[in-house]
Order: C-alpha cells, then structure tokens, then sequence
C-alpha cells in the first residue's frame, strides 16, 4: 500500500494518524508519506517517528470578517500546486487526513485528481476543514455516535469507526500492581490521576491544591500531574505530602499508569476520551473552556449522559466540587467502568485500516 497522511496542529490530530500508521505498517507492506507544515507538531513528532515528511504552507480560516482570510486563500492555492506535484511523484493508493488545517489543500487536491480520499474525525463536533471536506471525499469516518448529522447532506458519506489512538492503549499489557509500586502506591487504596494536558490546566491545579488537605483524611492514592510550566510552583505551594500523593511535571508513559488507575480526572479531548472508553476507566471531566465551538464539552457529554463519567465546567470548578465529585465516582466506580468500557472502540485502528483497503479495492 502507499498512502499519504495529512493531520496537524495539535497531537489530537497526529496520534491518531500514527496509530493508523502503525497498524498498516504491522499487517502489510506500506509506503507512507506525511503532508504537514512545518510550524505544528507534526514537523516534530512525525519526523521522530522515522516517517517520511513533506511541508506546506498554510494557515486555518478565520471564523470573523479578516484580511487574514484573503492571505489563507493565497496560500491555500499555492499549496495546492505543491500538493499536486507531490501527489504525482508518489502516486499513493489512498490519502487520508486526520483533521487540522494542513488536510484541507492535501485532501482536496487528492480528491479533485481523482485519488480515493477519507478523512477522520476525532471530535464530536466536526472541524471547518473536515466539514469543507466532507463534500469531496470518499468517505468521513467518525470518533463518536452521532456525529454524522453535523455533515448535512453527507452524512451518507459518514462511518462510525473510533479513535485509532484506542487501539494502542487497548494494546498494552502492564501488570497494575507492579506499576503502581514504580510510584509508590500502597495496594489497596483507590488510584485518582488528574492531568490537564502536557502544558497543565491552571484551574484544575488549583482545584486540585484545594482539595488536597480534604483528601489527606481519605485513604485514596493521587497522581497529580501539574504540567512542566506549574510543577515548581505547586511543590513549594503544598511542602511536604504523604508518599501516597505524588506530584509529576509530566508523564511520557501515562496510558500504562492510567491502566493501573481507578478514577481519572482531566480534560475532554478526543484522544483521552478513546484511552479512557478502552480502558473503562470512570472520570470526572473538566472541559476546555478554549477550544473551538467549545467542542470538549460536546466530547464528554456521551459518556456523561451514559453514566461513565462525571462533568464540571470551568467556571463551577472549586476544590469543593471536585472532591465531591471524585468521591461520588469512587463509590460508583463500577458502574461508571462498566458505562465507560461499553463506549470504547478498541478495534478502531483495524476497523479504520479495514476501511482503507475497501476503497482501494472499489477504484481497483
């Protein structure tokens, strides 16, 4: 198979493709080249995975009236006159985009040059580049029930498949007990890890610091992962704490921890909804105030309306709130696993691989 990739701008959109990438590379033969820009993280991270990478030029839409937009639509053109001449050097079976701006002239270019096309979206709200796209390619594939609806007319075009970062997770064989000793976690005790994301979430730091004394008279574990910016700020705030209360800047291996854990409390991005669905892990899910179209919140609200997790919005979250909510999912830990594990799609890097080949076999 030869297949290029496109995806970029934030992890959310370049895991995924690499999990996608990876689970071809393991059944078969692939020649696989990515299309990113060379400011997101994929000009890193894709590089650093050994795959081959190609940059264009090209900026997102700006949702207002701006002189930005005749800019984009400049780059967008000439973007799309290199993404042509890279298509007919490699002259690939199918592109496939992951979302981010970057997909928008790759997926375009493929589609009007008659090259088989999917995209796939991670987030229950789709993305304006997804959105422009779905009108053009083969098919969308879908993270989350009910999301074809958000495509208009193309919704025939739509498939649920999941996130293909769910299939790695799901992978993954650890023994609990042993990895919570690397951070010595007694047995015994209910595991809470809370993370915000790899630069940290102020707001749930601080909730968190202002839960901790309340904590301290309970006989739960806490991993609390600050984010690298906050860490040293947040150790001198709290001094001395009991082995059982672990602080970390950041964690690289944080899905095998995860697995070790009973409860986690974080935000609601697509790709951390996939680790916890797969692993059936309750949460309490604080959305990202942020994000365009406010879309974590949209994320969380299945698992939420299922009973596998727990929501507090930004603007309510107090040390208070947390604390009651964290105990609430302890006392209803398996219900809300059993709700959690029911969402998760851990097949969706094979079923998502599965679906590439089909269309490739339809233009064959």
């Amino acid at each position: 198979m030869r297949i290029v990739v496109s995806g970029g701008g934030t992890g959310g959109h370049i895991y995924p493709a690499l999990a996608m990438i990876r689970e071809i590379e393991r059944r078969m033969s692939c020649e696989v080249l990515y299309i990113g820009t060379e400011n997101g993280l994929e000009a890193d991270i894709v590089r650093r995975a050994g795959i081959p990478f190609e940059a264009i030029e090209i900026s997102g839409l700006r949702r207002s009236l701006s002189f930005e937009n005749v800019k984009t639509g400049v780059r967008f053109v000439k973007s799309v006159a290199r993404v042509r001449k890279l298509l007919r050097q490699f002259k690939p079976d199918i592109v496939v985009g992951t979302g981010g701006f970057v997909c928008g002239p790759v997926l375009y270019t493929a589609a009007k040059m008659g090259y088989k096309t999917l995209v796939h979206e991670q987030n229950s709200l789709p993305g304006i580049t997804n959105k422009f796209l779905a009108r053009y390619v083969d098919r969308v594939a879908l993270s989350f029930k009910g999301s074809g609806h958000y495509f208009g007319k193309n919704e025939a075009k739509t498939i649920l498949i999941g996130n293909p970062r769910a299939s790695e997770v799901a992978l993954l064989e650890i023994d609990p007990v042993e990895e919570r000793k690397k951070y010595g976690f007694e047995e015994g005790r209910p595991l809470i890890v809370v993370y915000g994301g790899s630069r940290g979430a102020p707001a749930i730091n601080q909730a968190v610091v202002e839960m901790i004394p309340k904590l301290t008279e309970t006989d739960w574990s806490l991993l609390f992962v600050t984010g690298q910016v906050h860490y040293e700020q947040i150790k001198n705030q709290l001094g001395e704490l009991p082995e059982r209360i672990q602080l970390r800047p950041f964690i690289y291996d944080l899905p095998l921890i995860l697995k070790a854990s009973q409860l986690v409390v974080s935000r609601s991005g697509a790709s951390t909804l996939a680790e916890l669905t797969t692993l059936g892990l309750p949460s309490v899910l604080i959305p990202s105030p942020y994000v365009t179209e406010n879309h974590q919140e949209v994320n969380a609200s299945s698992l939420v309306e299922t009973g596998a997790s727990l929501l507090i919005r930004e603007n309510e979250l107090t040390g208070d709130r947390l604390f009651a909510a964290c105990a609430k999912a302890i006392a209803e830990q398996a219900a809300m696993s059993q709700a959690s594990f029911a969402l998760g799609m851990p097949d969706a890097a094979s079923d998502l691989v599965d679906e590439l080949l089909r269309l490739i076999e339809q233009k064959n």
